[in-house]
């Protein structure tokens, strides 16, 4: 049976891989990415009743994914 040591930080906790990092981070970045497309949908759904309001929630949702797309990339 191999055993496999893990790294134990000066805090005692465990630390987690660069790979076990990467998924995490993947996996929040995609909700803050739905967050985004779902103001963005919200928004073209309130331009039926209000034209300003919808385009100012739709043009909120694309700061959003803007914002998440450049944090991505200069990761």
């Amino acid at each position: 049976m191999a055993s496999t040591s893990k790294k134990i930080g000066k805090s005692g906790k465990k630390l987690m891989s660069e790979d076990q990092e990467f998924q995490i981070m993947k996996l929040v970045l995609d909700k803050f990415l739905w967050l985004g497309f779902g103001v963005m949908a919200f928004g073209l759904y309130r331009i039926i009743f209000d034209v300003l309001e919808g385009i100012a929630l739709m043009i909120v949702g694309i700061v959003v994914l803007l914002l998440f797309q450049v944090y991505k990339f200069w990761q």
